[in-house]
């Protein structure tokens, strides 16, 4: 089995750094694409068959080291009863954000063996196809990010919304993002007991509050997700894009085993932060620069290893693939990952 990524994540010391790619079960890939022809996207994610498929393509086509489970973050609160589309080129959207009382009180409790069985069972059979290749990541989004959708109704530039939300009713805020906490924890136990050999939190909107909000309202909530997730024994990586400026208080307050590391972060001052403490990284090329020609992806790929450098790093983008990034330049991308020796 290739298990570099495992002994990456328990700083261990492995020839090369493993390397795969968020979002790299997508649009970019025409073998996605066609899939995509057969079903909308949320059909995609709740037929377990064709989230197998999906999540083996860039494993089988890019020869990434790990697969990630062909998901979303927005289950969750599907599960919890809201009301979700996902329109192409619009986005998600919830048809009834949480804005009254009775839209809250509505919220049903999350049992991810009933309501999110599909991802689970998903998971048993890709680790079945998989056969030991690589492994399997799970995950999900974190309290603040999935309570800013579900606040929100959908993605947004400002979180106007959803932060006039943390300003006028903080008490209320904070029930939900505790009760999310739980939840989204739970899930993820039981992603590692369906077979999830690895475990990624999500925090996407995370640079979205100023720091004094983002520890009230988001690194509680990160920490306490983290804390049941690790209770299930597998490693916990946890990636908040925008907020690199906390990566210290992160890693201090959550115990995640992985950090990632957003591409407006450097490398060797990610790198140099983190020493103190026992914490892998992971990231960080900006997802753009796939669009260079080839030779300049290989050389800015080298860069970010060299500033990595050293025990506990797993290659990686600074955010998610973009779907029309050519895939000769993703498999560049990860075959110069493949190839480099420190």
């Amino acid at each position: 089995m290739n298990d570099l990524l495992l002994r990456a994540c328990r700083r261990e010391v492995v020839e090369r750094p493993p390397v795969w790619m968020m979002r790299q079960a997508g649009r970019y890939l025409p073998e996605y694409r066609k899939l995509r022809e057969r079903a909308d996207f949320l059909t995609m994610v709740g037929t377990p068959d064709l989230a197998v498929q999906v999540t083996l393509q860039p494993v089988d086509i890019l020869g990434v080291d790990a697969a990630i489970i062909f998901s979303d973050i927005l289950v969750v609160p599907q599960a919890m009863g809201m009301r979700l589309s996902v329109d192409e080129g619009a986005g998600p959207r919830f048809h009834q954000p949480l804005r009254t009382e009775a839209e809250f009180a509505r919220l049903r409790p999350l049992v991810p063996e009933e309501s999110l069985g599909y991802v689970l069972e998903a998971i048993r059979l890709a680790r079945r196809e998989l056969e030991g290749r690589v492994p399997l990541i799970g995950f999900a989004g974190a309290p603040w990010t999935l309570a800013s959708y579900m606040i929100e109704g959908g993605a947004s530039r400002s979180f106007a919304v959803a932060k006039r939300f943390l300003a006028e009713e903080p008490e209320r805020a904070h029930a939900l993002l505790g009760r999310l906490a739980k939840a989204v924890g739970a899930f993820l136990v039981t992603q590692v007991a369906a077979g999830a050999q690895v475990v990624q939190l999500f925090d996407s909107w995370a640079g979205a509050l100023a720091p004094e909000d983002f520890r009230a309202f988001s690194l509680p909530y990160l920490a306490e997700t983290v804390r049941i997730a690790k209770s299930a024994g597998a490693p916990v990586i946890a990636f908040a894009p925008g907020a690199g400026w906390a990566l210290e208080e992160i890693a201090r307050v959550t115990g995640a085993d992985v950090l990632g590391v957003d591409w407006q972060t450097e490398a060797a001052e990610a790198n140099r932060r983190a020493a103190p403490f026992p914490v892998a990284l992971q990231g960080n090329l900006d997802p753009c620069w796939l669009y260079a020609p080839p030779p300049i992806i290989q050389q800015r790929t080298i860069a970010m290893l060299q500033a990595f450098s050293g025990r506990g790093h797993i290659a990686n983008l600074g955010h998610g693939i973009l779907p029309d990034v050519p895939v000769a330049h993703a498999r560049m991308f990860v075959e110069t990952v493949k190839t480099w020796r420190t």
